[in-house]
């Protein structure tokens, strides 16, 4: 066993080179540091940090696999449980989840259960093919609308009780939220196309640049054979500040940005569509999307990016290690404020934002203290271009044009016990049930549906 108190240390790129490249900044374990680190385990009897995996991964079990040098092993003890362990062990907050139960958290810094699952997953991906094996069909037939965290999680379950499956995805790359959300230095967009690709050798059909609810209805799809569909369609309608400017050039909403930059690739010479040079950026927000952003944009070749936030760096919701990151590459922070309005000059382009000194009150309904203006603390900022990432919604399109799916007041789709909305053989799960969260938790909800779609078809 290893005693120490503290992880092992993920290996980075040097902050002054990364923050000027769209390489990956983490570099993952060494196969020494990987054993090293998977002797901090204890083998809890009880398995504490499984009940904080959303797709209950047998962690102990891949860990001790890992002590081993059992390396494919402890890659199939976690494809039991999870579709996506490439993904998952780059970009999902551990922090709150499985490792925020471990026992050697008590003491000192919990096992680094997310970065013992990404060494596993790429060794895996470094020795082996993509596995062809047929799987027997069962012959029915399953439409999942979206190929995000929720439709991947949900099609490789089904795929993998034989039914046959067909993706629908808007854009014209699948992926969803991983391949225009998250950006190249976070989750290389090679690991979710073998994803994919292993999700088509088991057989399942994807249908892009076809929006479910204008190019074809939900009921088209029954008509055409499907007994179920599952719609993981996400949280993609950007929310705005609504204040006076937001329609100036150079307003972005971050799911612009961040689609233009990760699916667009605008930071290349010659881009179709390309994004304003800027030299002073203001990202406004606290959450991964923010960072997200603002790291982009450095790397696009701003001289200054700011972080407002409206509340306490205490109360930044994105996660801890993706905010050091930022500040490690240069991002500032101003923390207790809150926009006004942007700034145009006479011809429609941002000049600066108008901005206000904030103190925190009483709590809000979420349980964290309210921001309240300070009178007389107004001032300007001094930028050329603003990105709004304040959060998303989920799209009404699928609820406008199917008759019989409700939605809750802030359009989130209505689901009961079983996954299955107000219209029956339809079930819902992910950002598009509960607004935007995580990938791992949408992967759980795709991964629940899919469960429950294939029980009540049997039955």
């Amino acid at each position: 066993m290893n005693p120490s108190k503290t992880k092992n240390p993920m290996p980075v790129q040097d902050a002054k080179i990364r923050a000027k490249n769209f390489d990956e900044v983490a570099l993952g374990y060494t196969e020494e540091q990987a054993r090293n680190e998977a002797e901090r385990c204890l083998n809890c009897k009880n398995k504490p940090c499984v009940s904080g995996c959303p797709v209950g991964i047998d962690i102990p079990a891949f860990i001790s696999k890992i002590k081993e040098g059992d390396y494919e092993g402890a890659y199939q003890e976690i494809t039991e449980s999870s579709s996506l362990p490439a993904v998952c062990g780059r970009v999902c907050p551990q922090e709150t989840q499985c490792e925020s139960k471990c026992v050697r958290g008590r003491s000192g810094e919990p096992v680094a259960i997310g970065r013992l699952e990404r060494f596993v997953a790429d060794w895996h991906n470094a020795h082996s093919q993509i596995d062809t094996a047929k799987i027997t069909p069962n012959g029915h037939r399953v439409a999942v609308v979206g190929s995000g965290p929720a439709g991947l999680s949900c099609a490789g379950e089904l795929a993998n009780k034989g039914y046959d499956v067909t993706v629908f995805e808007a854009l014209h790359t699948a992926g969803g939220v991983l391949v225009y959300g998250i950006p190249e230095f976070r989750l290389p967009k090679s690991i979710v196309a073998r994803e994919i690709d292993g999700l088509k050798a088991r057989g399942v059909k994807f249908v892009t640049n076809t929006v479910v609810g204008r190019s074809v209805l939900i009921d088209e799809l029954f008509d055409d054979g499907f007994e179920a569909v599952f719609v993981g369609s996400g949280a993609g309608l950007p929310n705005f500040m609504r204040v006076k400017g937001e329609d100036l050039k150079g307003v972005y909403s971050a799911n612009e940005f961040l689609t233009r930059v990760n699916l667009m690739k605008a930071y290349k010479a010659g881009a179709a569509t390309p994004i304003k040079q800027s030299k002073s950026v203001a990202v406004v927000g606290g959450g991964n999307v923010a960072m997200d952003a603002a790291r982009c944009a450095f790397r696009l070749g701003a001289d200054k990016v700011t972080i407002v936030y409206r509340r306490g760096e205490e109360e930044l919701p994105a996660r801890r290690e993706e905010i050091e990151h930022a500040k490690e590459e240069g991002v500032e922070f101003m923390f207790l404020t809150a926009p006004l309005e942007v700034l145009g000059d006479g011809h429609k382009n941002v000049v600066g934002m108008r901005c206000q000194r904030m103190e925190l009150g009483e709590p809000d309904a979420s349980g964290r203290r309210r921001p309240v203006p300070i009178n007389g603390s107004e001032f300007t900022l001094d930028v050329d271009c603003v990105i709004v990432a304040i959060g998303t919604s989920p799209n009404p399109l699928i609820k406008d044009t199917t008759a019989g799916i409700e939605t809750t007041r802030w359009g989130g789709i209505v689901v009961n016990e079983n996954g299955e909305t107000t219209r029956e053989n339809v079930y819902a799960g992910g950002d598009a049930v509960t607004g935007a969260a995580t990938v791992i938790l949408a992967m759980g909800a795709g991964k629940d549906a899919a469960k429950k779609i294939d029980a009540k078809i049997r039955n």
